[in-house]
């Protein structure tokens, strides 16, 4: 693959990232101010921490990614990791639509404990064709863990909001 291609790869595949972002985003703009009004655990995180952690795990999402996708293209091994990729971007950009747009606290509980499973298939399916790309993805299955434990509790903290 030249490395034309190679670029011009890695930028779309970032760029898909932060397209997720981006839809996310609309279905959370009205997050700060709805966070601020949530009874919160007192582990919950300041709301500004949330945006720089997410690029960087769209970021590293991209590249994995990329990793795969530069070894074969969307065919042999690697069709079905960037599949299940697909998969758990579109998980990714409906919890912020439903935490934050919808208000529906247990569907997107178990929408992101589809989310983290799907994270952890994506993973197990990146290792056997990109270790590396696999590793990148650890932190975001780290985080989204977090994210679970954090949206379950305002869940149960909040039960007349969400």
């Amino acid at each position: 693959m030249s490395l034309a291609k190679q670029v011009g790869g890695l930028f779309g595949w970032l760029a898909l990232s932060y397209l997720v972002a981006f839809v996310g985003g609309i279905g959370s703009a009205n997050a700060p101010v709805f966070y601020r009004e949530l009874m919160l655990p007192d582990w919950a995180p300041a709301a500004w921490l949330f945006g720089p952690v997410w690029a960087a795990l769209y970021t590293l999402m991209g590249i994995a990614a990329w990793l795969i996708w530069r070894e074969y293209g969307f065919s042999g091994v690697a069709t079905r990791p960037l599949k299940i990729n697909f998969i758990q971007l579109g998980l990714n950009a409906l919890w912020s639509w439903l935490f934050f747009a919808w208000y529906l606290g247990a569907i997107s509980y178990i929408e992101i404990m589809l989310l983290w499973g799907t994270i952890l298939i994506t993973i197990a399916a990146y290792w056997r064709v990109n270790r590396a790309a696999a590793i990148l993805l650890t932190p975001y299955l780290l985080w989204v863990t977090f994210a679970a434990a954090l949206n379950y509790s305002i869940w149960q903290l909040n039960p007349g909001v969400l």
